[in-house]
């Protein structure tokens, strides 16, 4: 897991061969003129999802995880406070990982949580359980789905 502004992406994109059109998107796109949606960018290797959500209570908020894709969560208004926890220390799956969905659900505890305001982003691997969307208020973020199998080894 990464937390970091945009300011600092650069110092990420050697990790991915997509984190470079990852972060040119971040940066070069008015997000705030995106309406709620899908947005591809490079086919399904590469894509954005716009959303705007009501945040919800720490006890609400489920630990997921993907596998076949990495997720940059860029905060655009509110500030989400997402969990955090290693995969391979979560012990309560609520069902079996659902390939269709990308996504597995688990009802542990977060090991930790992240304050991300408007203007941050997290970075969440497929070893990574996160628990997005809590807040007091609204939240409006850009999530970016980026290919995992496409991951630079020689990094």
């Amino acid at each position: 897991m990464i937390f970091d502004t945009l300011a600092n992406a650069d110092r990420y994109v050697a990790l991915h061969a997509l984190f470079p059109r990852a972060f040119e998107f971040l940066r070069n796109t008015d997000l705030k003129a995106l309406a709620p949606g899908r947005y591809p960018i490079e086919g399904e290797r590469l894509f954005a999802i716009v959303e705007t959500a009501p945040g919800r209570s720490r006890e609400q908020a489920k630990l997921e995880r993907h596998r076949k894709y990495i997720d940059i969560q860029f905060v655009l208004e509110g500030t989400d406070e997402m969990g955090w926890k290693a995969v391979s220390e979560c012990n309560e799956p609520v069902a079996d990982y659902r390939a269709e969905k990308d996504i597995q659900f688990f009802r542990d505890a977060p090991a930790s949580w992240i304050a991300t305001p408007p203007g941050a982003f997290c970075i969440f691997f497929p070893e990574d359980a996160h628990a997005p969307l809590v807040s007091n208020g609204q939240i409006r973020k850009v999530i970016l789905k980026i290919a995992a199998h496409e991951v630079i080894t020689n990094a």
